[in-house]
C-alpha cells in the first residue's frame, strides 16, 4: 500500500542537489533566458551617434526657449510651476504604458503631450516632455540619453505643437471644447509617431530609400498607434472638459474660452 504523501518539499529534498550547489548558476540561467522587450522611445544605440547628435542639436533651441519661458511666466504666475509639475507627472505615467510593436521592435504608448499643451501651453509641454523622458530614461530604462534629443523632438515638440495647433484651430472655427480637445490629443499622438518614423528612416535607411523605410516603420506602428491615438483623443477630451467644469481658471489663464457647450 503506498504511503501517504509527505511534506511537499520532501521529494525535492531527496533529489540530488549537485545542480543546486551554486545559486549563481540559477541566476545566470534566469538572466540568459530571452524576455520580450518592453522598452519605449528611441533607446541608446538605435541611432548612429552622428544622427543622435544632430537631433540633439535641433532640440536644444526648443529646450532653451521653453526653460526661459517657464522662468519668465513663473515670475508673473506663482502657481505655474506646481501646475507644470502636476502635468509632468501625468505625462510621465501616461507615456510609461508600453504596448509591444513586433514589426518595429519597440513599443507604442500614449504620449500625453497634446493634453499638456492644452493645459499649460506648447512651450511648457516641451519642459513637461523633457522631465518625463529624463525620468523614464533614469529609472525605467525607457529611451536613452544619446537619443534624448530625437525623443524630445517627436514627443515634446512635434506632439505638443501639433496637438495645440489642432485644438486652437478647431476652437477658432467654432468646434466644441471636447471636439477640439479630442482632435488635439489624436493628432498629437499621431504626429509623435510620424516624426519618430521620419527620424528612424533618415538615420538608419542605409542603402534603401528613406521613404521606403519611413513607410515600413509607420505601417509597423499603425496597428497599435491608430487605436491608441483615438483613445488618447478621448482621454484628452474627457480631461479638458473635466478641468473646464471644475477648474476653469486653469484654462482661463491661457486665454482659452472655457465654455464647455460652446
Amino acid at each position: 500500500m503506498p504511503t501517504a504523501c509527505g511534506h511537499p518539499g520532501a521529494e525535492i529534498a531527496r533529489r540530488p542537489r549537485s545542480h543546486l550547489r551554486s545559486p549563481f548558476l540559477a541566476a545566470a540561467l534566469a538572466l540568459a533566458l530571452p524576455f520580450p522587450a518592453r522598452a519605449m522611445h528611441l533607446a541608446d544605440g538605435v541611432l548612429p551617434l552622428g544622427w543622435a547628435a544632430f537631433f540633439g542639436a535641433l532640440a536644444l533651441p526648443f529646450v532653451a526657449f521653453a526653460l526661459g519661458s517657464l522662468r519668465r511666466r513663473a515670475e508673473a504666475d506663482v502657481g505655474l510651476k506646481p501646475l507644470v509639475a502636476m502635468v509632468a507627472a501625468a505625462v510621465f505615467l501616461l507615456s510609461a504604458m508600453p504596448i509591444p510593436v513586433p514589426v518595429v521592435g519597440t513599443c507604442s504608448h500614449p504620449c500625453g503631450t497634446g493634453l499638456a499643451a492644452i493645459l499649460v501651453g506648447p512651450w511648457m509641454a516641451v519642459v513637461v516632455a523633457l522631465v518625463a523622458l529624463l525620468l523614464q530614461a533614469l529609472f525605467l530604462g525607457h529611451g536613452g540619453f544619446t537619443t534624448l534629443g530625437a525623443d524630445l523632438l517627436s514627443m515634446g515638440v512635434a506632439g505638443a505643437f501639433a496637438g495645440w495647433l489642432a485644438f486652437r484651430a478647431l476652437r477658432a472655427a467654432g468646434a466644441s471644447l471636447g471636439a477640439a480637445a479630442f482632435a488635439g490629443g489624436l493628432l498629437s499622438d499621431w504626429a509623435t509617431y510620424a516624426v519618430t518614423a521620419a527620424e528612424l528612416a533618415a538615420s538608419i535607411h542605409g542603402a534603401r530609400p528613406a521613404g521606403q523605410v519611413f513607410a515600413w516603420v509607420a505601417l509597423g506602428f499603425a496597428p497599435t498607434q491608430v487605436p491608441l491615438g483615438i483613445l488618447e483623443g478621448l482621454l484628452t477630451a474627457g480631461a479638458v472638459t473635466f478641468v473646464a467644469r471644475r477648474r476653469p481658471d486653469l484654462l482661463g489663464r491661457l486665454g482659452l474660452d472655457v465654455e464647455v457647450a460652446a
